[in-house]
């Protein structure tokens, strides 16, 4: 099992980057490694999400996402062919003069053993965290 936190400060209104986060569709336009997304369904309550993704391997997998608008989006995994668990959240903190303070957690298994298998959990909670992290500062900073 593999976990992963950061927290940044954004120079963005946390409307912004509540906005960029939910924004699901449009993923593959900023974040790196990020295919194509289907969004499934979405209300301001939630989403499922599923993710086509190219690191290290190509990967598909379903999120169930929840919405609390603008504090929180967290997620659980509903189905896909790498991982066991797929959990975390984007908390979301006003700082009241235009920043927000950002913090993502996440925590990945993966089915199985393959070759390779503990390299893509580090790819994607060490490696990917501080790159998407920068790509939805840097969207939400021109919305």
């Amino acid at each position: 099992m593999a976990k992963a936190t950061r927290t940044e400060v954004f120079d963005a209104p946390i409307e912004n980057v509540y906005q960029v986060i939910v924004d699901y569709a449009s993923y593959p336009d900023f974040m790196v490694g990020v295919d194509s997304v289907e969004v499934e369904d979405f209300s301001d309550k939630g989403a499922k999400v599923t993710y086509n993704i190219n690191m290290i391997k190509k990967l598909t997998y379903t999120l169930d996402l929840k919405h609390d608008k603008p504090k929180k989006v967290s997620w659980s995994f509903d189905h896909g062919d790498l991982f066991k668990v797929n959990e975390g959240s984007w908390e979301l903190n006003d700082l009241g003069d235009g920043t927000t303070e950002v913090t993502y957690n996440i925590e990945l298994d993966i089915k199985g053993f393959f070759p390779g298998a503990g390299t893509v959990t580090k790819k994607l909670t060490e490696t990917q965290l501080p790159s998407m992290m920068k790509s939805v500062c840097e969207r939400a900073k021109n919305l």
